[in-house]
């Protein structure tokens, strides 16, 4: 077998993107060079046949996936994967901590003005956002940020795709710092609610379901 078949077949097989370091280990003959060739040389073959499918770049690795234009055809078997929507509250406080990232729950819950547990855990129930350490504060707070499968989900090769600041809500572009007297955590290390006007109900779980087209796996 040649190295483009190799590689080809291990990308078929896998349903999360690969490095080309990953793909290497397939054969002890193989390096990262020649991966790499072999990988434009299929991307350009199924770019010259126009298959349905297509070899994309995506959260920093390489994946085959169906064609977009092709999911209105896929979206009627039950047994094709489909991606979950997000609510409005999930969406806002993903970019939020995208943007911001490292970031703890308490400057979200500033930024947003409402309580953000469950939208949070929402999140990390899905993988999109993870615990990547704790701040200096009082209490050592978690702070969040993004990860691979959020990278796959919105389809970007890395965070450097992401919408520039200039593109997004002046809410996301000027970092408001916390100022005396704001932002105190009670005796659990939860944020002071008089910080955050009324005490809103926490927001639910987001459980709905994705009725747009995203990239399939073949």
């Amino acid at each position: 077998m040649n190295t483009p078949q190799i590689v080809e077949a291990v990308l078929f097989a896998s349903d999360a993107p690969l490095t080309p370091g990953e793909i290497a280990r397939a054969d002890k003959r193989l390096d990262e060079d020649q991966v790499e060739e072999a990988l434009q040389m299929l991307k350009a073959e199924y770019e010259d046949a126009q298959r349905a499918f297509h070899l994309t770049e995506i959260a920093e690795g390489y994946q085959i996936l169906t064609r977009p234009e092709f999911a209105p055809y896929l979206e009627r078997f039950d047994n094709v994967p489909r991606a979950n929507r997000l609510s409005g509250p999930s969406l806002e406080t993903l970019a939020i901590i995208a943007y911001r990232q490292p970031i703890g729950r308490i400057e979200i819950e500033y930024i947003r003005g409402v309580n953000s547990s469950g939208v949070i855990r929402t999140l990390q129930d899905r993988s999109l956002i993870d615990i990547v350490g704790r701040g200096d504060g009082l209490g050592r707070p978690l702070l969040y940020g993004t990860t691979q499968h959020f990278q796959e989900h919105f389809g970007f090769a890395s965070l450097d795709d992401l919408p520039r600041p200039d593109e997004l809500p002046i809410i996301l572009k000027d970092r408001m710092p916390l100022q005396e007297g704001e932002g105190d955590l009670d005796k659990e290390g939860n944020p002071a609610m008089s910080d955050l006007g009324e005490s809103p109900a926490e927001e639910q779980p987001d459980n709905s379901v994705n009725e747009s087209a995203k990239d399939v796996v073949l």
